[in-house]
């Protein structure tokens, strides 16, 4: 069973930082196979990916965040990351942790979410 925790949200002034993480767990097996992203949905707007890594590891990113974010994984923690500055109030959103796994079976899972707010 795959869980993941995100934590780190909160409020924050416009050109301020954050850190997010996402405590992920599963078996060993699982998560070697884990590809690992950051999406956010804000109010009335789709849940759109904002990081993320490639299954051969490279990173991407969205256009609106590109320079500003950064996505990195420790895997001796299990946990994910994504360094958040220079934020803007359009940022602010709901961020989830989302894995797709191809061990045992091919799936995608999400986190409960964690609300950032920018504030000019």
């Amino acid at each position: 069973q795959v869980q993941l925790v995100e934590s780190g949200g909160g409020l924050v002034q416009t050109g301020g930082s954050l850190r997010l993480s996402c405590a992920f767990s599963a078996s060993r097996s699982t998560i070697y196979t884990m590809v690992m992203a950051w999406y956010r949905q804000a109010p009335e707007n789709q849940r759109e990916l904002v990081a993320g890594f490639t299954s051969s590891g490279t990173t991407n990113y969205a256009d609106a965040v590109k320079g500003r974010f950064t996505i990195s994984r420790d895997n001796s923690k299990n946990t994910l990351y994504l360094q958040m500055n220079s934020l803007k109030p359009e940022d602010a959103a709901v961020y989830y942790c989302n894995t797709k796994i191809t061990w045992p079976r091919r799936g995608e899972y999400w986190g409960q979410g964690t609300q950032v707010t920018v504030v000019s």
